[in-house]
C-alpha cells in the first residue's frame, strides 16, 4: 500500500513533513528491524512507522484505527511498536528504578543493578580480544532479565509476560538471555537445589566454558555424593525400589534355574555321569528318589 493513501486511510493531515519522517523510518525499519521474528507485515510496518512519526513531530494519532488497519490484535500490535522503538533506537531506555516502581519491587533496585554490572564484566571476559570491543549491553532485555532474575531469587512474583512485553522482544530471546545470565552469575541469581536444564545449557554454551568450576557449592557436592550413596545402597540391597512385578519374575527367574540344574543333575547320574553338586541340594535329593523308584518298579 501506497505510505499517501495509507496516511489518508489512518485520518492523518496531509502533512508533508509526516509523510516523509514516516518514509524514512520505513526505510531504517527494513534495515534494522527483523519484522518476521514479530509476524508483522509491510503493512502493520507502515502503519507502525506512521505512529512513531507521529510521537516524533508530535501530531495526534487514532491508534484503535491503527490496530484496525495493522490486522493485529491490540497485544500483538503494542508489541511490536515497542519492538520497532527498540530497533531503531527511538525509545528512551529501560531503567531498573523504573521497574522497581512499576512492579512494586524497590527493594531489588541495587541487587539488579549489581547483577547487570557482574554480568557484563564477565560476559565481556568471556568473548574474545578481538569481539569485546563490539558487546552492546544498551538493549532493554538485559535490564528486563537482571530484574526479573533478581525477583525470582528473592521470591517476589513478577509478570514475566508485562516484561517481556515492555522490554518488546520475543519469548525466546529472554529465555536465551535468561538462561546466559543465569550461567554467569550462578553464584549471584542460583540456588543449591536448582539444576540448569539442557536448554539452558545449550543456550550458552559458549559462555560455560569461560565460567566452569564457578558455580558448583560444597552443597551441591554433598547431594551429588548423597546420590552416589543412594545408588550404592540399592545395589547392595537389592530388594529396594523394585516394584512387586519386579520381586516376582526375580523369584521365578531363580526357581527356573534351579529346577533345570537339577534336572541337569538328574539325567548325569542315570546315565553313569558323576552328578553335578547344585545349589539346590534337596530338590535334587527328591528327584533321584523318585526317578530310582520308578526303575525298579
Amino acid at each position: 500500500m501506497d505510505m499517501k493513501q495509507l496516511q489518508v486511510k489512518l485520518g492523518l493531515p496531509e502533512n508533508l513533513k509526516l509523510t516523509r519522517k514516516a518514509e524514512e523510518l520505513q526505510r531504517l525499519s527494513r534495515v534494522h528491524f527483523n519484522s518476521s521474528a514479530f509476524g508483522v507485515g509491510e503493512v502493520c510496518k507502515a502503519v507502525l512507522c506512521f505512529e512513531l512519526a507521529c510521537i516524533s513531530l508530535q501530531v495526534a494519532f487514532d491508534r484503535q484505527k491503527a490496530i484496525r488497519c495493522s490486522g493485529l490484535s491490540e497485544k500483538a500490535y503494542t508489541r511490536s511498536s515497542i519492538a520497532m522503538q527498540n530497533a531503531l533506537n527511538l525509545r528512551k531506555k529501560l531503567d531498573v528504578r523504573e521497574l522497581a516502581i512499576q512492579f512494586g519491587c524497590v527493594r531489588l533496585i541495587k541487587s539488579a543493578q549489581d547483577v547487570l554490572v557482574l554480568y557484563q564484566s564477565r560476559f565481556v571476559a568471556a568473548l574474545p580480544a578481538a569481539r569485546r570491543s563490539s558487546a552492546d549491553f544498551n538493549r532493554p532485555i538485559f535490564t528486563a532479565v537482571a530484574f526479573y532474575l533478581c525477583a525470582r531469587k528473592n521470591k517476589l512474583k513478577v509478570d514475566k509476560a508485562k516484561l517481556i512485553d515492555l522490554c518488546g522482544t520475543s519469548d525466546s530471546e529472554f529465555s536465551n538471555v535468561s538462561a546466559s545470565m543465569l550461567d554467569l552469575c550462578f553464584d549471584t541469581l542460583g540456588t543449591q537445589k536448582e539444576k540448569k536444564s539442557t536448554k539452558q545449557s545449550k543456550a550458552s554454551k559458549g559462555l560455560l566454558d569461560a565460567t566452569s568450576g564457578k558455580r558448583k557449592s560444597p552443597g551441591d557436592e554433598s547431594e551429588s555424593e548423597g546420590e552416589e550413596m543412594d545408588k550404592e545402597n540399592i545395589d547392595v540391597v537389592p530388594g529396594l525400589k523394585r516394584s512387586k512385578k519386579s520381586v516376582q519374575d526375580a523369584a521365578y527367574e531363580e526357581w527356573k534355574a534351579a529346577l533345570l540344574t537339577a534336572r541337569a543333575a538328574v539325567k548325569r547320574s542315570v546315565s553313569g555321569i558323576e552328578p553335578l553338586k547344585p545349589k539346590t541340594a534337596g530338590l535334587q535329593t527328591s528327584i533321584c528318589k523318585y526317578v530310582s523308584v520308578a526303575s525298579q518298579e
